[in-house]
């Protein structure tokens, strides 16, 4: 049976550390570190998703811009064509779309609103636990047969 991002939001939690367009660099980046995270979801006023802001984002502004990046607005280095996914989503749609597209973090949208984010980690960590489960399956399969 293929694994749903249900299972890894079921595991890991929904809480999603988020960031207003308004956020300097500067409180992002201290954000991404205190709550020792890669990326975080833009929120808008309205709740909506407005985009999404990684460390990568930041590197890239600082090498474009230097120390005075930190006093941007997140939404000015933000990504604001999200890639998203679903909780029904299978996890191997999303290793496919991770790699793929180059891409760590996508966020989980349920009706419209963030319901939680999904992390190559947390892909990787999913995917090693079924393939654990696999394999004692496989091993108490051949017990019996003995």
């Amino acid at each position: 049976m293929a694994e749903k991002v249900t299972s890894v939001l079921e595991r890991k939690g929904a809480k999603v550390v988020t960031v207003t367009p308004a956020a300097t660099i500067a409180e992002v980046a201290a954000t991404l570190n205190r709550s020792r995270i890669g990326a975080a979801p833009v929120i808008a006023e309205d709740g909506a998703l407005a985009g999404i802001i990684s460390e990568r984002d930041i590197i890239r502004g600082i090498a474009e811009h230097g120390e005075s990046v930190l006093a941007f607005p997140a939404s000015r280095l933000m990504t604001r064509e999200v890639q998203t996914c679903a909780p029904d989503d299978p996890i191997v749609e999303l290793m496919a779309t991770m790699t793929l597209r180059r891409i760590r973090h996508l966020p989980v949208i349920r009706g419209g609103a963030l319901a939680g984010i999904v992390s190559i980690g947390d892909v990787v960590k999913q995917r090693l636990e079924e393939a654990q489960a696999e394999l004692e399956a496989l091993r108490s399969y051949i017990s019996s047969a003995s």
